[in-house]
């Protein structure tokens, strides 16, 4: 994500609380604490990165929840590997427990980061957003590349980033723009074995033309 986007989201997470701090609902469930929210966002401990989810996805990581708050058409077409759909406006009768993990997604963020904040609402502390959303798991997962005359820091952190996108059936390549190859294998778990499903590259780019314009 470029700095305009980062900020902009900052923002809008920020505006997204204060609304919520007068509101009746923060009333119902318990005042939303706008100075900690904002502190965790300037600290950046309200995100994580596509690479940090596929490693918790990868390593099991306890309680760990992935929730997919896009429409069942989006979902049923792509989503993360263990995610779940849970519409952004059934969150408040959704069940987590206290000492899960949740990690939430949209397509490129902010909706994500909407329904970040209606959990902290609710109480919920272990909760996350997927900084770019689908598209950055697309990106960074499914088809990462290096570019060609990469540093050597950048190429050791690419080795580390290929063997992720590797395990979830992706294509790391070096050197080029972006993949040629025209279908990429996806597991829907790791846990699960032989089931992986083909994303067709048309597909994929659809998928983030469709994010660009929308950044949602």
């Amino acid at each position: 994500m470029t700095a305009t986007q980062v900020l902009g989201n900052t923002a809008f997470v920020l505006g997204i609380a204060a609304a919520f701090a007068g509101s009746p609902y923060a009333e119902r469930h318990g005042r939303i604490d706008v100075d900690q929210l904002a502190t965790m966002v300037r600290h950046e401990d309200d995100h994580v990165t596509a690479a940090e989810l596929a490693g918790w996805i990868k390593d099991r990581r306890a309680g760990l929840r992935v929730v997919d708050v896009r429409s069942v058409e989006e979902y049923e077409s792509f989503h993360i590997p263990t995610a779940e759909r849970i519409a952004i406006d059934s969150l408040v009768s959704a069940h987590f427990s206290p000492t899960e993990t949740i990690v939430l997604y949209s397509e490129g963020g902010p909706h994500a980061a909407q329904a970040w904040v209606f959990l902290h609402a609710l109480g919920y502390e272990k909760v996350y957003f997927l900084r770019g959303g689908a598209y950055e798991w697309i990106e960074q997962i499914v088809s990462p590349t290096l570019p060609a005359g990469a540093s050597a820091k950048d190429s050791a952190a690419f080795d580390t980033t290929a063997a992720l996108s590797r395990y979830f059936g992706g294509t790391p390549t070096r050197g080029v723009a972006r993949v040629t190859n025209d279908a990429l294998a996806i597991p829907r778990a790791p846990s699960e074995s032989g089931g992986s499903t083909l994303v067709s590259r048309p597909a994929a780019s659809a998928a983030m033309a469709k994010v660009r314009r929308r950044g949602c």
